[in-house]
């Protein structure tokens, strides 16, 4: 094991130093870590909620000041993280991971609810180089939306744009987020969609950047153990999420496209279909 996975993989205790509620069941857990200053959008971290279970979550902001993960209320694990107040320990091992690459240009990002959380430091990121971004947000509903407040504000300027759908049209435009994702492919160019959300979606997003000739950048999520490469729950095709990923280029989707979006396997190793 290298000196770099030594380090990353040991185990810190960290202070939740600020909680915001996002949504009714979505919150963003900020704490301080040296190692997390220095991580790249895209990577993620497992957290580790004593006597309940460790997770994987991505860092939806990082900065010399504080570092964050945003959750959102699904099962024992994100249901204790969501009910945890100001002052609480958590143990993180990270950041794991590849991270997303920096496109100059124009670039195309599209969320799926909470799958916004990595790509809210990745804008931070594109805007402090000068990248013009169009950004499109989808959920089921107007409580499932996050950032909104804060991704209006980052793109404020004319050359960018931000657009939010629902599926039952409460927020924003009526709809997937990929159908706008289509609808804005079909009238402008872009050097690169970066995305992430649930493997469907995903999926409908490769075949999208396939027709329209743009290079994909897309976040994946599968179970993840041990977040170095070597309990193979994570697999899809011949690569390993934690390790190989969880950023997948257009390329790599190309592999996978049978599995992706199709089915995943569950703690057992058994196949199970979206």
């Amino acid at each position: 094991m290298s000196a770099w996975l030594m380090k990353h993989n040991q185990m810190r205790i960290v202070t939740v130093q600020r909680i915001k509620a996002e949504t009714s069941k979505i919150k963003t857990l900020y704490f301080k870590d040296e190692l997390c200053r220095s991580a790249e959008p895209g990577q993620f971290i497992m957290v580790w909620i004593p006597g309940v279970d460790e997770i994987p979550l991505s860092l939806s902001s990082i900065s010399d000041e504080m570092s964050s993960v945003t959750v959102k209320e699904v099962g024992e694990a994100t249901r204790t993280l969501c009910g945890l107040r100001e002052g609480a320990s958590l143990g993180i091992r990270g950041p794991f991971g590849n991270h997303f690459r920096m496109v100059n240009g124009e670039a195309l990002i599209v969320a799926g609810g909470i799958g916004a959380a990595p790509l809210m430091s990745l804008t931070v990121k594109l805007i402090s180089h000068g990248v013009r971004i169009t950004f499109i947000e989808g959920a089921k509903r107007k409580d499932d939306l996050i950032f909104v407040e804060e991704l209006t504000m980052l793109l404020r300027k004319a050359e960018n744009k931000v657009i939010f759908a629902t599926d039952d049209g409460s927020y924003g435009e009526k709809g997937l987020a990929t159908d706008i994702a289509e609808k804005v492919l079909s009238s402008s160019r872009y050097n690169v969609i970066y995305s992430c959300g649930n493997e469907a979606m995903i999926r409908r997003i490769f075949f999208l950047a396939q027709r329209h000739k743009t290079p994909l950048q897309a976040s994946l999520e599968r179970i993840m153990r041990c977040a170095v490469g070597i309990c193979g729950s994570c697999v899809i095709g011949r690569y390993r999420v934690c390790k190989d990923g969880p950023i997948f280029d257009e390329k790599m989707l190309e592999e996978v496209k049978k599995e992706l979006g199709r089915f995943k396997r569950g703690f057992d190793g058994r196949k199970y279909f979206f």
